[in-house]
């Protein structure tokens, strides 16, 4: 994809993706599932969860699979406000872009181009 994929929306996508699963779930499924969306590798991944962990919108919690530990990922009440505010700014921001493109953006001349 030719446009960069910044921190916030980064971290929206992640969000939205663990909002998915009411029990949270772990790394490499975030990782495959916000693959399906853009491009990303586990090595951005895991800094996305540690920023959100620490920015107290994911909790984390280990839990046993096949004998070893796997580690869950959880959104908590601050991440399910933030994501709303996410979606509500994507929303604004998608809206104007695809006006712009589809025509529907008009340009009004500013007072010093009259």
């Amino acid at each position: 994809m030719v446009f960069n994929t910044g921190a916030a929306l980064l971290d929206a996508i992640v969000l939205a993706v663990v909002s998915k699963e009411p029990e949270g779930t772990y790394g490499y499924k975030i990782t495959q599932e916000v693959r399906q969306v853009i491009e990303l590798s586990e090595s951005t991944l895991y800094p996305v969860l540690r920023r959100l962990q620490k920015d107290e919108c994911l909790e984390v919690y280990d839990m046993e699979c096949a004998g070893r530990n796997r580690r869950y990922y959880k959104v908590t009440s601050q991440g399910w406000a933030q994501l709303r505010l996410y979606e509500s700014e994507w929303r604004q921001y998608s809206d104007k872009i695809t006006g712009l493109f589809e025509g529907r953006i008009v340009f009004r001349a500013g007072p010093e181009e009259v």
